[in-house]
């Protein structure tokens, strides 16, 4: 064989492994490792994402709700094992000041669907400067009272929720309507002064702190929810049961509580705990005002190398259509206003003695307060909420309590 021949024949080999090899990278796909809890995010929905991306490979890792929080904040340190992307609650404002840890998704126009979503929901991930979008809305859980209509009607309040509405619209309203509830029946209005107290809160456009995160917890609405909470524990209006639990759910199945304030997901949890009362229940809106309890977002970290297709993949994931199936089938209240009124979301309920609850529940989403929260919004609300357990359970002095919580948190924050 000549030699030129020779070299032709080489050379084709080689063009042929150039071609091969180029190939082979077109076909290999994009691997996403995705970290969520159970029921935050539709297992389904998960599956479909290669369905609507064939060049994308999830590997979805499903993280016990309690390990959740403390697992990623360890990702965020070392970087080790680390997902592409992060489902987050509403827990989600304490990684603002980590902001560098996460894909800024306003580098990918996340603005072009910034109107799909509740504003104050979308304000949540927002750093206060607005530079910074960390994680896109999930679900949220908007607010309503929840009311047994036979024992409002034993007690001569109004029962149709139109009218529970209109007459039991303030706390004043409900603390006058406990009273006579508790006259004439013996049953308590409420479940909870810890209820009371961070319903209140969640009512409110202010918390513990302002937005240089300095607090202010110890006058404005934090000094109000504390205080309805102790009138109302004094009063003897509430039933101080523990909350999800089963003295809690005793208390809802055998009718020692006529009502509470709670968000949308509490629905199923009722369901569940007082399935004797089935078609007793009733949904108005929250005395007080609208607020949120709960919902999630999602979002991707910086560490990870493929952060394109990761915004493609929870763009679509967040979209109204697909929140509206995770409604009907999880429900996980949308944060997407454009669905509310589809016919998928005004079902009548029979547990509810066939209202259609939804209507409810959007409008009070409507009209969320937006709040900051700060980066140490659970730890001081956690002390807070268990002064207030004491002062239920022990029969602590509600100044005496006061006065000690502001120091525990002045000690707290100066760590």
């Amino acid at each position: 064989m000549k030699r030129g021949s020779f070299l032709l024949i080489l050379l084709g080999l080689f063009v042929f492994m150039l071609v091969g090899c180029s190939g082979g990278d077109k076909d290999e796909k994009v691997t996403l490792n995705v970290w969520y809890w159970n029921r935050s995010i539709d297992d389904d929905l998960i599956k479909r994402v290669s369905e609507e991306f064939p060049d994308i490979k999830i590997n979805a890792q499903k993280i016990d709700s309690g390990e959740y929080k403390t697992k990623l904040q360890t990702s965020l340190t070392t970087s080790t094992g680390a997902p592409d992307i992060v489902a987050l609650n509403d827990w989600v404002t304490e990684f603002l000041p980590n902001h560098d840890k996460f894909v800024n998704l306003l580098d990918y126009d996340a603005d072009k669907v910034k109107d799909d979503y509740l504003e104050w929901k979308w304000n949540y991930a927002l750093t206060p400067d607005g530079e910074n979008l960390i994680a896109l809305p999930m679900d949220t859980a908007p607010t309503a009272l929840y009311y047994r209509e036979d024992l409002f009607a034993e007690a001569g309040l109004p029962t149709d929720p139109e009218e529970v509405s209109a007459e039991i619209s303030t706390w004043d309203d409900y603390i006058a309507a406990g009273e006579k509830l508790e006259a004439a029946t013996g049953v308590k209005m409420f479940d909870t002064i810890n209820r009371v107290f961070t319903q209140s809160i969640s009512q409110s456009d202010t918390s513990y702190f302002d937005e240089n995160d300095q607090f202010i917890g110890d006058t404005g609405t934090i000094k109000e929810a504390w205080d309805r909470a102790v009138i109302i524990n004094e009063k003897g209006l509430s039933a101080n049961t523990e909350v999800d639990g089963p003295e809690w759910n005793a208390s809802m199945n055998n009718g020692q509580v006529a009502s509470f304030i709670g968000g949308v997901w509490v629905k199923n949890i009722l369901k569940d705990a007082a399935p004797d009362t089935a078609g007793k229940w009733r949904i108005a809106r929250a005395p007080g005002g609208d607020g949120n309890q709960g919902g999630s977002f999602i979002g991707i970290l910086k560490s990870s190398e493929h952060p394109e297709e990761a915004y493609k993949v929870i763009e679509w994931m967040m979209n109204p259509e697909n929140q509206l199936e995770s409604y009907v089938k999880m429900d996980l209240f949308p944060s997407t206003p454009s669905v509310f009124e589809d016919e998928k979301m005004t079902s009548t309920e029979e547990f509810f003695g066939g209202q259609e609850t939804t209507q409810i529940f959007s409008e009070s989403a409507k009209h969320v307060k937006p709040m900051y929260f700060g980066v140490d919004y659970s730890r001081v609300n956690t002390l807070f909420s268990d002064a207030l357990t004491d002062i239920a359970k022990q029969g602590k002095d509600p100044d005496k309590s006061w006065q000690e919580v502001l120091d525990q948190v002045e000690k707290e924050l100066s760590r």
